[in-house]
């Protein structure tokens, strides 16, 4: 086939991020339309990259025959009803994380990708694309570290975003720490330990921003995950880092152990001066996972051209999300739960 024509729902950051790679950066795809509630939005792409079509109704775009796939960026509140009427009307569809914001429609999501095998569908766990990552996961199946045991993992967003976390949190797109933050390394010790999660106990608090209490979630929350075969998970994650973005992630197996972004470094340099010796740190996850989200995007397009599923699938979208409203409950009951699973249990409220 030609160029596959995609057509983008959300234009905030990680939207207009995932527009440019569309637009610029990956071959044989052409960024054919782009859609925001944001009126604004859309006419600044336009003007400055010259988009055949513009919309700030969804439904209207895809009523758009010409297009063969629909990239959805928006907030996460709307991912599943997105997802099924891109389906629904013959697209080929990629959703950003998470599935959605509540177990019950991400479970019936499922259902609605597994009634279209013709097309292809894939959620945005964007780590499983980046280079070290992919390495370690290479490093495990090889038998390096023996038969792997534990995960530990922080996530840690910079204090300099809490403002712009507020705002997206009080609009109720977040859906809390372990779903919007922690979710993607909950899939990732999923993956690397070939396991699901039986039990989780989760722990957490507003500690300098007591207002994020008043949203029933956490500034800095921790959960201690027991996976099958007694495999066992450790997940940090927090919205006030001082030093910057801090993604660590370590695999301890049988006969070694893996490590990846020790130091969350921006890059190969060292500043000497009268403040020592520095190392900057990543401003963020656009910075840090630049190369994964437009690999992920790569491959979106490689799987159409060649008519084939890519390796992360709608299930993994839902398991993961079960993990996650599991570390919720615990969270906020102070319970040990049981991960239950997702195609019995109601969604829980948030």
């Amino acid at each position: 086939m030609g160029k596959v024509k995609v057509g983008i729902v959300g234009l905030g950051r990680l939207g207009r991020q995932h527009a440019e790679n569309l637009a610029f950066r990956i071959p044989n795809c052409e960024l054919l339309a782009v859609c925001s509630v944001i009126q604004d939005e859309v006419e600044q792409v336009q003007k400055e990259w010259d988009v055949k079509y513009t919309y700030t109704d969804y439904d209207e775009m895809l009523k758009n025959k010409e297009l063969d796939a629909i990239f959805i960026a928006s907030p996460s509140g709307f991912h599943c009803e997105q997802i099924e009427k891109a389906l629904h009307a013959g697209f080929h569809v990629f959703s950003e994380k998470p599935l959605g914001l509540y177990l019950e429609e991400a479970v019936r999501v499922q259902e609605v990708v597994n009634n279209h095998p013709d097309k292809v569908f894939m959620i945005g766990f964007m780590r499983r694309y980046d280079r070290s990552y992919v390495y370690a996961k290479k490093k495990i199946e090889q038998g390096k570290i023996g038969d792997p045991v534990l995960v530990r993992c922080y996530g840690l967003d910079p204090a300099k975003a809490i403002n712009g976390f507020m705002q997206f949190a009080k609009n109720n797109y977040s859906g809390g720490l372990f779903l919007d933050m922690a979710i993607h390394d909950l899939d990732l010790a999923r993956w690397y330990l070939n396991a699901e999660a039986k039990q989780v106990w989760a722990i957490g608090g507003a500690y300098a921003y007591p207002e994020i209490a008043q949203l029933n979630d956490a500034e800095t929350g921790a959960a201690l995950v027991k996976f099958e075969n007694n495999k066992m998970g450790i997940f940090v994650a927090g919205r006030n880092c001082a030093h910057g973005y801090h993604i660590e992630t370590e695999i301890i197996g049988t006969k070694g152990t893996l490590r990846i972004g020790t130091t969350p470094d921006k890059n190969m340099v060292s500043v000497f001066d009268d403040n020592g010796v520095v190392k900057e740190c990543s401003d963020g996850f656009l910075e840090r996972f630049e190369q994964a989200y437009l690999s992920e995007a790569e491959e979106f397009i490689s799987c159409i051209r060649e008519n084939r599923q890519p390796s992360v699938t709608v299930e993994d979208g839902v398991l993961s999300t079960a993990l996650g409203y599991a570390c919720k409950e615990s969270f906020e009951t102070g319970e040990l739960i049981s991960v239950q699973s997702p195609y019995k249990t109601k969604p829980l409220s948030i």
